[in-house]
């Protein structure tokens, strides 16, 4: 679960590859809670992330209530196919309040 990080005077960007799932979560709860309290902007870019299960979801939605309780942005942006499927499955996508966009089906 490769991450990227790029500190930026006001936002943190971390992309995150590879899968999001109960063998990965630990690992990247660890990566990121530091992350939640840099008192800037945290935006996760979920492009990469190939699988997710329900312990990636879980990861996401404690991340959202920590950024929230701190007072600084938590945003999801470029989701990936997995990603987007987990949070329509679940009913979340409205949740993080981040738009999604709908791949078109001949670009999938």
């Amino acid at each position: 679960m490769p991450l990227h990080i790029e500190t930026g005077e006001e936002k943190t960007v971390v992309a995150i590859a590879g899968e999001m799932t109960i063998y990965t979560a630990t690992e990247l709860k660890q990566a990121l809670t530091p992350l939640l309290y840099r008192q800037q902007a945290l935006e996760l870019d979920l492009s990469q992330v190939s699988e997710m299960d329900s312990a990636g979801l879980q990861l996401l939605l404690a991340a959202k209530k920590t950024a929230l309780q701190s007072g600084y942005p938590l945003h999801l942006v470029m989701h990936s196919h997995a990603v987007l499927d987990a949070l329509e499955l679940c009913q979340l996508a409205t949740f993080f309040g981040d738009p999604t966009l709908i791949p078109h089906p001949d670009h999938a």
